[in-house]
């Protein structure tokens, strides 16, 4: 019996610690429980959202030229880095708290740098 209500508790916790975007209008209510990401989640998610988005048949050949690496990491957030065939960079943050996933991509031999949208990770994680 012990056992069950262990497992019905932390079934609970689990739910209630849900990281999936869910907005309400209640404003004045302070959210108290905030959900953790991971360096291995947000590694998974964008691995998943970049082979979901990018056309990775040109480097079955040669999979150096097509990468996922983990970057730095700040106290908010951790950056993905995803290398194109064509050597353009993208830099993904994921924010530790709310997993919402800022993509800034850069073209080191143009100088260029552009912000290029922004993703769910809950969205590409199991």
């Amino acid at each position: 019996m012990k056992n069950f209500i262990f497992i019905s508790l932390a079934a609970m916790a689990l739910l209630l610690c849900s990281c999936r975007n869910n907005k309400t209008n209640q404003t004045d209510v302070p959210n108290t429980s905030k959900c953790t990401i991971t360096a291995e989640m947000a590694y998974e998610g964008v691995n998943n959202y970049c082979h979901r988005e990018y056309d990775w048949s040109i480097a079955e050949e040669n999979p150096s030229m097509m990468y996922v690496e983990m970057g730095e990491e700040t106290d908010s957030a951790y950056q993905v880095i995803f290398r194109s065939y064509t050597g353009a960079l993208v830099y993904f943050y994921v924010d530790k708290t709310s997993g919402t996933t800022r993509m800034v991509e850069r073209v080191p031999s143009l100088g260029v740098e552009e912000e290029v949208g922004s993703f769910e990770l809950s969205n590409y994680t199991k």
